[in-house]
């Protein structure tokens, strides 16, 4: 079994015994706050701020029928990629590749172009 070598994208943020069946949990990632959520033994990795009023509460959402409902607003976002019903911009989305029962997740810092 190859062990997977993380470029300089990905980050290890945790392990998957650390996320419990459908129930979010935060992080946060180069100044990124990602909510991970895992379903069935698959990991998703979404952008924990709701775009409504920009609440970061994501990670405490109810999770069911492939999505995450904001416990705010009652916002949905599919937990693939993040999409509101009707394919509708929702949340960022980020991949995710779990080696070694770790899991890493890939977000791109930021540069601030002044």
């Amino acid at each position: 079994m190859k062990i997977f070598e993380p470029d300089e994208d990905y980050y290890k943020v945790c392990s998957i015994a650390d996320l419990k069946e459908k129930t979010g949990k935060r992080y946060f990632i180069n100044d990124t706050e990602v909510a991970l959520f895992k379903v069935d033994e698959v990991v998703y990795a979404l952008g924990n701020i709701c775009p409504h009023q920009h609440s970061a509460v994501i990670y405490d959402g109810i999770v069911e029928d492939g999505q995450v409902t904001c416990p705010v607003h009652g916002w949905k976002f599919n937990l693939k990629d993040g999409k509101q019903p009707g394919g509708y911009r929702g949340l960022d989305s980020y991949d995710v590749i779990i080696s070694d029962d770790n899991v890493y997740v890939k977000v791109i810092k930021k540069e601030l172009k002044w």
